[in-house]
């Protein structure tokens, strides 16, 4: 059964980018807002259909440690929800992103127009330096950028993996607080794989780590914190799911 629903709750996330891309389309020639309103839109339709077809409930917790103005976000990878949510949870997100997305019809178009921040993740040092100056175009006009620590989809549970070259850089250079998103939503969408499971998907803002703090100081705060509250949400949503975290290893 979670198959099926699996398999409609597809055709309605690509179906639903199909039409309402094309419908968008003269956004491109707006102010960005137009653009940024439809993205929203597709994210409340998206997470309408997560709970409607799948019986995936997004739950979103902690606006009140969300700061106002620009923002640097860690937040835990799980799957590709997670590149959706913190348009609900922020203003007006920058977020980096492989630059081969760029090639996707439609999306790309939006990438581009949204002046999201590709990035080439085999390009090392380059891509480092092209990626802070990215970043900082954005948040000195008032935006939050986006990045995963670990680099890539991680399953719930995992060990973590952080890279601190990319986070770190960003966090001294940006000058702005950084706040991490945990997250248990691999329960329920998983990294790699087609089946959705029902159950509660969580994202909670932790309260930020102001600026200023030195690199070994960050990147301890940012995973102690990360990885303690994504570890209580998979808890939790083990239990919603009634199932404990020795049927998740074993799975």
């Amino acid at each position: 059964m979670n198959a099926v629903r699996s398999a409609l709750f597809v055709i309605w996330m690509y179906g639903l980018m199909a039409v309402m891309g094309l419908i968008w389309l003269p956004s491109l020639l707006l102010p960005r807002g137009a653009l940024l309103f439809g993205i929203r839109l597709y994210t409340r339709l998206l997470r309408w259909g997560l709970d409607a077809i799948c019986g995936i409930r997004t739950e979103i917790r902690g606006a009140d440690h969300i700061p106002d103005g620009a923002l640097l976000i860690a937040g835990k990878h799980q799957c590709m929800w997670d590149v959706f949510v913190p348009f609900l949870m922020v203003r007006d997100p920058a977020i980096i992103m492989k630059r081969e997305l760029l090639w996707y019809p439609i999306l790309g178009w939006y990438a581009l127009k949204c002046s999201m921040i590709p990035i080439d993740r085999g390009g090392f040092a380059k891509t480092l330096k092209q990626m802070v100056r990215a970043a900082k175009v954005r948040a000195d006009k008032g935006r939050q950028v986006l990045i995963f620590p670990e680099g890539t989809r991680q399953a719930p549970g995992a060990p973590p993996d952080y890279k601190a070259a990319g986070v770190s850089a960003l966090y001294r250079d940006l000058d702005v607080p950084c706040l991490p998103i945990a997250t248990n939503s691999g329960l329920c969408w998983p990294a790699r794989g087609f089946v959705r499971t029902p159950g509660r998907v969580i994202y909670e803002a932790l309260p930020a780590i102001p600026q200023g703090e030195k690199r070994k100081t960050l990147m301890r705060t940012l995973e102690a914190n990360l990885e303690q509250a994504s570890n209580a949400l998979l808890e939790e949503g083990l239990a919603a799911q009634g199932r404990t975290r020795d049927a998740l290893e074993t799975a």
